[in-house]
């Protein structure tokens, strides 16, 4: 099968392994370390919502799970282009980290697995360049996007290939760089 897969072009599907979020704090205290980027607290999945209530309900049920609390931790946010952010609060990394996987786990187990794009977590320096480390779900891979401040949609190029340089050995980093999508107006950033 493997040989008329080739001829035909179809690639092998990757799992994603959602377990690889929890390498995100390690990955942050490298970027603490050597770049000067703090978290800033905020993370955030990005899917794709349907229509129906099996999927109203899912979403319902995963902010009732994960807002136990008072203070809610997390916030619904569509944006521009009509993607939905769910989007988590935090002050420890390993907190945030929990709380990220615990919505990819949910829409996965009530399957919604096909409507998940990625995840992420911002982080800041002292010159306000702010960075985000982006989970695809369908790829299991990390890239990092980083916005240029200012007018207009550009990415620091620079800054991103230091990052990956950076985290590549705590992060499993998406090596075909067609697949760092731009994020712009994510929540965080």
């Amino acid at each position: 099968m493997k040989i008329v897969d080739a001829l035909l072009g179809r690639r092998r599907q990757v799992r994603n392994n959602l377990d690889d979020l929890f390498a995100i704090p390690t990955a942050a205290i490298t970027l603490q370390t050597a770049a000067t980027f703090q978290p800033t607290g905020v993370g955030a999945v990005c899917f794709r919502a349907v229509e129906g209530s099996a999927f109203a309900a899912a979403e319902a049920e995963i902010v009732a799970v994960l807002d136990n609390d008072d203070d809610p931790d997390l916030e619904r946010h569509v944006d521009d282009y009509g993607f939905t952010w769910l989007v988590a609060r935090q002050d420890d990394m390993s907190a945030l980290v929990t709380d990220l996987h615990a919505v990819n786990t949910a829409l996965e187990a009530q399957g919604f697995g096909p409507q998940l794009l990625c995840s992420l977590v911002s982080f800041k320096d002292s010159t306000d360049r702010t960075l985000a480390l982006v989970y695809l779900y369908k790829q299991g891979t990390f890239y990092p996007f980083a916005p240029q401040a200012g007018e207009g949609q550009r990415r620091d190029n620079l800054l991103e290939m230091q990052v990956r340089d950076l985290v590549k050995n705590d992060l499993p980093v998406e090596a075909d760089l067609q697949k760092w999508m731009p994020v712009w107006g994510a929540p965080g950033l």
